[in-house]
């Protein structure tokens, strides 16, 4: 906490502190009982030492004394006031008395002469009172609901020390090629300006969540060493129409004093909605704000230096006018990273992590199509958290398939538990996907198969694009559907009863049938386009599907749908009646040991047995001596528990030696 801060903290405390001493100073005044005397009762009772204390105030403009004090037999709170003539006989008559009775006298100066002390009397409290006032108003306004801030700018201009660069963005090739003009601008406009170049003043990044649209345009920053605002688009709106036009003003206004600068707004559909659209009109505030935003985009000059940054991945359903050239001209499209990215992504993120030699990045990333850098980021970090659980020193294969299938499935229902039947049923599921993994050519290859329960799923198949490529042929398609079809097949074949475990794949099939009659031309239908999705701004994506064709096609369409997922159905129980053998052979492993691993199929369909466990090599040497004197007990080996550690060391590597060695003589007999 530095010092200004310290500050401002003990402000309140120190008003708290004077406003409770002048509510005593009052106490103390306004509690005081005073009596008024008269001269002749004042002399009297000088003369027969009745009083206590005597104050003497002159007043010189009134002509007459103000006499003060208290008497014996007053209480602790009791004065007296006499009002004298301006004469020597009173002073001479108390100062006799004095010094016969010897009492307390004091002499003030006139009152009315001193100022301060008239402001301290008559205002001082009125001044207490009205600051306490005034600091709780604005105490509770500016506190809680920031009043005289809201046409402030919501922008905080990042000033973190550690300043990320392109070297922190993994893959994004291409979209880190198209901003270097950016940071070139930014750096040197003279070099733009001289031959009338125009840089585009707003950059809108387009992409998935978690693709890294914000670490990208944070690094256009870093990398050209300038400021960087960041704001949010939920930041401009609020209740009071005219708020947010007020923001976006100020926000422009410091990007002009700090040009040249950045402006990163994250998330801007917030505000940038189209206009005019929606049941019940639009929403005034927000419009007005996309007005001032558009205005202020196309208002500040063509070289000033200030640059926007958006980010969306929503830009269907922004303005026209915010994309139109001298505003947002120029979007770059952050797509899903492919498998050579993904390794470099992976690579950025495991930079601070211990992972096993047997952990290969090139392989997780193939394992991963789809997933974005944020995905990828936290795999990594779930494995490093099993790791931890695990109590290992670092991460292996092991952690890595646990946390793949916890991003993508959630964390395993061990304590869920199935009856026998079900179990068997699960795996001959799994099973009778496996292996329409494995003998159609074009269908996705087989990962991993487990029994295990996870979120919805009693157990899955991981499967995975033998090449990740833009488009999908008819036959690939057709292969995917018969895969998704192959655990209802090998239920009906194997148990002559059907569940509610493919409900999931149908719903896949489904879809896929319908695209490839509706959008991809690839039925008897012809090659026409019968729908597509028009995701209204307002009224959202699921409620509006432009149907262009009648009933009497819409009719067709179901038709062909049923003709493709029948077809499908056939080849698949074709499939699986040949290879009948194949799926029990995958069903009892699954039985097993609940989870196969790519390798483990590949080597159970070549050797019709799962691979036989390697014993692990002991290394003695990072075991304590308790657990070296629990292995020799196992080992049964005498007069272990005397020997020091490195003898019990040599002495279990020699037995083991031993063991080998007798092994290979039984072998040689």
């Amino acid at each position: 906490m530095n010092k200004k801060e310290i500050k401002k903290g003990l402000i309140p405390y120190l008003a708290l502190i004077v406003i409770m001493l002048g509510v005593i100073y009052l106490f103390n005044i306004l509690n005081v009982t005073e009596h008024e005397l008269s001269y002749d009762k004042f002399v009297s009772a000088l003369n027969n030492n009745e009083v206590e204390e005597v104050t003497i105030l002159p007043s010189i403009d009134g002509g007459v004394y103000t006499i003060t004090g208290k008497l014996k037999d007053y209480k602790e709170r009791e004065t007296f006031r006499v009002t004298a003539p301006l004469s020597e006989e009173i002073v001479k008559q108390i100062t006799v008395a004095n010094e016969k009775y010897d009492f307390k006298i004091k002499t003030k100066s006139d009152p009315n002469g001193s100022l301060w002390l008239v402001v301290l009397v008559n205002f001082l409290p009125i001044i207490l009172v009205g600051g306490f006032m005034f600091y709780i108003l604005t105490r509770q306004i500016g506190g809680n609901n920031k009043s005289f801030d809201f046409g402030k700018s919501r922008a905080k201009l990042d000033d973190s020390q550690k300043k990320v660069t392109f070297n922190e963005v993994a893959g994004l090739k291409e979209e880190k090629e198209e901003l270097k003009e950016l940071i070139d601008f930014l750096k040197n406009p003279k070099k733009f300006t001289k031959l009338g170049a125009r840089i585009p003043k707003g950059v809108l990044l387009v992409g998935p969540p978690g693709t890294g649209k914000t670490l990208l345009a944070r690094a256009v920053a870093g990398e050209a060493n300038v400021p960087f605002y960041y704001i949010s688009g939920s930041d401009f709106v609020e209740l009071f129409v005219g708020v947010g036009a007020s923001r976006v003003r100020d926000m422009f206004r410091q990007a002009k004093h700090n040009a040249p600068c950045l402006i990163f707004i994250d998330e801007i559909d917030a505000v940038g909605r189209q206009r005019g659209t929606g049941l019940g009109g639009g929403h005034d505030e927000r419009e007005q704000t996309l007005n001032q935003l558009l205005t202020e985009m196309d208002g500040f000059g063509a070289n000033e230096g200030i640059i926007i940054i958006a980010a969306t991945n929503r830009a269907d359903v922004l303005d026209p006018a915010l994309l139109r050239p001298g505003r947002f001209d120029r979007q770059v499209t952050v797509n899903l990273p492919d498998v050579k990215a993904r390794e470099e992504i992976l690579e950025v993120h495991a930079r601070n992590k211990i992972l096993d030699k047997n952990v290969t990045l090139e392989n997780l990333a193939r394992r991963t199509p789809g997933f974005s850098g944020a995905d990828l980021e936290n795999l990594l970090n779930e494995a490093a958290l099993l790791a931890v659980r695990r109590n290992k020193d670092h991460i292996t294969m092991s952690e890595v398939d646990e946390a793949t299938d916890r991003v993508m499935m959630g964390p395993a229902k061990k304590s869920k538990k199935y009856t026998e039947e079900e179990k068997r049923l699960v795996a001959f599921h799994e099973a009778g996907h496996a292996v329409i993994g494995l003998k159609l050519s074009s269908a996705n290859i087989v990962q991993k198969v487990t029994i295990i329960p996870r979120s919805y799923a009693g157990g899955y198949n991981m499967m995975v694009p033998k090449e990740e490529k833009y488009t999908a042929t008819k036959t690939e398609l057709l292969e995917q559907i018969t895969g998704l079809l192959g655990g209802r097949v090998s239920e009906e074949l194997n148990f002559g009863e059907i569940t509610t475990g493919a409900h999931n794949d149908f719903e896949k099939a489904t879809k896929i049938a319908r695209a490839m009659v509706t959008e991809y031309g690839m039925s008897d239908l012809g090659p026409v386009q019968l729908e597509q999705q028009s995701e209204s701004v307002f009224i959202g994506r699921d409620y509006n599907k432009s149907r262009n064709f009648s009933d009497i096609v819409a009719h067709e369409i179901d038709e062909e749908m049923r003709k493709i997922v029948d077809n499908c159905y056939k080849k698949a129980t074709e499939i699986l009646k040949e290879n009948t053998d194949l799926v029990k052979l995958i069903a009892e492993a699954l039985l097993e040991t609940e989870t196969l691993t790519k390798e483990q199929i590949d080597y159970l369909v070549e050797h019709k047995c799962l691979p036989k466990e390697e014993e692990a090599t002991i290394n003695f040497s990072d075991m304590t001596l308790e657990e070296l004197k629990d292995l020799a007990k196992s080992k049964e080996i005498k007069g272990y528990s005397k020997m020091s550690k490195d003898d019990l060391i040599r002495l279990l590597e020699a037995n083991d030696v031993a063991v080998e060695e007798s092994d290979n003589t039984e072998e040689k007999k």
